[in-house]
């Protein structure tokens, strides 16, 4: 249950076109303590809660457990939640045998538009799409958990 992903600005919305998946995501964090995060999310018509254990030092790997619950206890559940909850739009795009998640963020972080690929392992190579811009992966300030205390609008 280890996470290997990297992150990446986004640098036009040409990503939209080659998408085959779009969702609606309104998550929030019951717990964002730096070593370990608990999320509540609603993607689609589902509801999620997921740990998160911190990130290795170069912020590629790192924990996580997630498990489907009922929407309803979801919706509960968001209540309890620290700070702002996230909105997004979640586009999946395929490229060269990865799947990319492209993640264009509305309210408090409206502007925002950040793609993960999750790998195999650390080293995997892999093409990047023209619409990719630069890595942040491992910068805390592009953590889901981040924007929902300090919302990009403030930046």
């Amino acid at each position: 249950m280890i996470e290997i992903e990297r992150k990446f600005l986004v640098k036009s919305n040409d990503f939209i076109s080659k998408s085959y998946k779009k969702s609606k995501i309104t998550q929030g964090y019951l717990n964002s303590n730096s070593n370990r995060t608990v999320r509540v999310r609603i993607k689609g018509n589902h509801g999620y809660i997921t740990v998160k254990g911190k990130s290795n030092l170069a912020g590629t790997s790192r924990f996580e457990w997630e498990k489907e619950i009922d929407i309803n206890e979801v919706e509960q559940l968001i209540h309890l939640c620290e700070d702002f909850v996230i909105d997004k739009t979640r586009y999946l795009v395929d490229f060269k045998g990865h799947t990319f998640e492209v993640d264009i963020f509305h309210g408090n972080n409206e502007g925002l538009i950040l793609a993960e690929i999750e790998l195999t392992n650390e080293n995997e190579t892999f093409d990047q799409p023209d619409w990719l811009g630069q890595e942040v992966t491992g910068d805390i300030r592009y953590y889901n958990s981040y924007i929902a205390k300090n919302p990009f609008k403030n930046w």
